[in-house]
């Protein structure tokens, strides 16, 4: 599989310069993390939580879990992990578990952990198990200017 459509255009929509890295086929972002030599705290991975009020992607590092009681708290939601079978029927472009990190593209809320703000690089999937994107963390930071940020992770 090669780069999701959606990413492909929201990356060029925004004027994006990134570099791709092919890995091994792996099933987990920490997997994809060590098969690239990428640190686990520079992986952006998401998280699709979902309740009445709709869906949210939560964005943090593939080395750390979300504090959902928390997240819930902060934005007043009482949200649960979305199901595979829904994950599917929104990220149509996408195999399962390699969610792109900008919701926006998705026409999804999105909230991102304040551990990414600060980083030099940051890398994501890419659409598949297969390659990961690269941004600048400066590049990074300008495409979530307008994205809430919180502490909503544990290590």
């Amino acid at each position: 599989m090669v780069m999701a459509n959606t990413l492909l255009g929201y990356l060029a929509q925004n004027g994006v310069a990134y570099d791709t890295l092919h890995h091994r086929p792996t099933r987990t972002s920490m997997n994809s993390s060590s098969a690239a030599h990428v640190p686990g705290e520079m992986l952006a991975k998401s998280v699709i939580l979902e309740d009445d009020a709709g869906y949210l992607m939560a964005v943090i590092p593939a080395n750390q879990h979300v504090k959902i009681g928390k997240l819930n708290r902060v934005l007043d939601r009482h949200m649960g992990l979305a199901t595979e079978q829904e994950l599917g029927k929104l990220f149509t472009d996408c195999e399962l578990g390699a969610i792109p990190p900008f919701g926006e593209a998705y026409g999804m809320n999105t909230i991102i952990d304040n551990s990414l703000i600060d980083c030099s690089d940051v890398y994501f999937e890419s659409g598949d198990h297969e390659e990961l994107i690269h941004l600048s963390g400066h590049t990074f930071r300008q495409l979530i200017a307008d994205i809430p940020h919180e502490n909503i992770c544990t290590y």
